[in-house]
């Protein structure tokens, strides 16, 4: 998506060359697919709404130590704005969503990080400890422009009757849209401070564009453990 920013596009074409890509194994999931038309397994969603909250416990981390890593004082603003979101927004929608399937969050804090859960947010975490700011944000951008493109296509077919319309809706929701441009602005302005606004030209480019598909690739991997992973 175009709103998404630069170097948003940029990544997304270089991951787009076939119908395999892995963009396309990410965003196209058949975990996605079965949420859009509602046919997704309730213990699926389950397994993956339990994950996705210890997921979020290591994004808010990750977004934190993008405070740190800024180097203007729009990037902190937006990077802890991004933090207060997450603990204070979205894993409170999460642990209300949770609490009317009998999930408390102290189980939702607690419960153990399935190894796909674990690979990727330690993933993005060492992307930022052992590079810079680029680094951080091209790891952390798959989660969020996937979902923001996920809930936009969902919702342009799923039915009233879907039982995953309230997920669909929120990363569809202008709010959530607002989000994504407000980080690709980020990201291209950040891009630019630190390798030029010729961002293909950059000797660090080609390794900025394998950090996001890396963590596109492990974004499928946690889907894929929702989806056929039998103990919760």
């Amino acid at each position: 998506m175009d709103s998404y920013g630069r170097a948003f596009s940029l990544w997304q074409a270089s991951a787009t060359q076939s119908a395999n890509d892995v963009w396309h194994a990410y965003t196209r999931h058949s975990f996605v697919e079965k949420l859009g038309d509602g046919s997704l397994p309730r213990e699926a969603y389950l397994r993956y709404l339990v994950q996705d909250y210890v997921f979020l416990v290591h994004f808010s981390r990750a977004w934190a130590l993008a405070v740190v890593k800024s180097e203007t004082l729009s990037e902190m603003k937006l990077a802890s704005a991004t933090v207060d979101a997450l603990v204070n927004i979205e894993m409170q929608h999460h642990v209300e969503i949770c609490a009317g399937y009998g999930i408390d969050e102290q189980e939702l804090f607690h419960a153990v990080e399935e190894p796909e859960n674990l690979a990727y947010t330690r993933y993005v975490l060492d992307a930022g400890f052992s590079g810079d700011l680029i680094d951080l944000l091209a790891a952390l951008a798959p989660c969020i422009f996937g979902y923001g493109e996920i809930g936009a296509r969902l919702a342009k077919h799923s039915s009233d009757d879907n039982p995953y319309t309230e997920w669909i809706q929120t990363y569809a929701s202008d709010a959530y849209q607002q989000v994504c441009a407000e980080v690709g602005e980020l990201i291209d302005a950040a891009l630019a401070r630190r390798i030029g606004t010729d961002f293909t030209d950059s000797p660090r480019w080609e390794r900025l564009t394998e950090r996001f598909m890396t963590a596109s690739r492990l974004e499928a991997g946690f889907w894929s453990m929702a989806l056929t992973r039998k103990h919760p």
